[in-house]
């Protein structure tokens, strides 16, 4: 009889010991991106159902910096014990490529949770921009010397969203990084900036306001809040589709009963009416049961470290 290694046996047998009692103190939720962008107000609203159910509160540190990649570190770098976790988007995925001297694997760093929404985006422009339509907007780029798009940073979701843009139009922009979104969607309204394509949880507000011009959603269909602006498809640009997925992720190494009871608390989040209509005010939606899983998680990190790679490679745009 093949007996199990002393430590393989104690966590067998402790393991959903561990799981019951758990959480027993506060949560930290680490976003690596500023405080009052997209992805922290979706881990916000998220964190806020979720401690209800935990019933511990869950605290948000936002460790911008790096695309990203610092915040992530700090995640990857805590004790696998359930009480540090990350909230990021499809930056994770794709700073695998754009950072070619990272300090962990992105494919083996993570205990996936599961995933929270879909952030659609949003191709925008500043309010006295001459086009009009998609339609007109890309032969109007063509015919520009210059025209200057903004974005949060290297490997954040505005950036990625230009990045695709430009290489499915075959147009070369002026790319003008920032920190944050913030100033992003500052400096557009302030006609500093021509161009941003930037998720509709942070610009739905200022295109309803008139305050920036919209061209399209890069989504299957029209969003509820946004009745009147065109899918991507529709305007012209066919096929362009993106969404910016967000997902919890807990160190490697966090026992699997923390892991499926932190999932279990994710799925009974995202029925939670309180976040459904926060979600909706931000032109996103929860993400569908089966996708909040652990093993949908990784499934969509893998796949998408594999989707931006050659988009980034063709690029050449890296950030080290």
């Amino acid at each position: 009889m093949r007996l199990l290694p002393l430590a393989t046996a104690f966590l067998f047998i402790a393991g959903p010991a561990v799981a019951q009692d758990y959480p027993t103190r506060p949560i930290t939720i680490v976003v690596p991106a500023a405080a009052g962008g997209p992805t922290d107000t979706i881990a916000r609203v998220t964190a806020q159902s979720m401690s209800k159910l935990l019933g511990q509160q869950i605290l948000i540190e936002n460790v911008g910096g790096a695309g990203g990649t610092i915040g992530t570190g700090r995640v990857v770098r805590a004790a696998p014990d359930g009480y540090t976790l990350l909230i990021y988007h499809v930056g994770l995925s794709t700073a695998a490529t754009l950072y070619r001297q990272l300090p962990y694997n992105t494919r083996e760093a993570f205990a996936p949770v599961g995933l929270i929404t879909d952030a659609p985006m949003t191709i925008i422009a500043r309010s006295d921009f001459e086009p009009n339509t998609l339609k007109d907007l890309i032969p109007y780029l063509k015919s520009r010397e210059k025209t200057t798009i903004g974005n949060a940073g290297v490997g954040s979701a505005a950036h990625l969203c230009g990045m695709l843009f430009m290489s499915e139009t075959k147009l070369s922009l002026t790319t003008v990084p920032y920190r944050g979104t913030a100033p992003v969607m500052n400096d557009l309204i302030g006609k500093q900036i021509d161009m941003a394509c930037d998720q509709a949880t942070n610009t739905t507000g200022p295109i309803l306001g008139k305050q920036v011009k919209a061209y399209a959603v890069t989504t299957k269909v029209r969003l509820k809040p946004l009745p009147d602006v065109p899918t991507a498809d529709e305007a012209g640009l066919k096929g362009f589709e993106l969404s910016v997925w967000h997902g919890i992720f807990a160190p490697k190494g966090t026992p699997p009963a923390i892991v499926q009871k932190l999932s279990g608390a994710l799925k009974a989040a995202l029925k939670d009416r309180e976040l459904i209509a926060r979600f909706n005010t931000i032109s996103t939606e929860p993400m569908s049961e089966d996708r909040a899983t652990p093993e949908a998680a990784q499934r969509t990190l893998l796949s998408e470290i594999d989707r931006w790679a050659p988009i980034i490679k063709a690029a050449g745009q890296f950030a080290d």
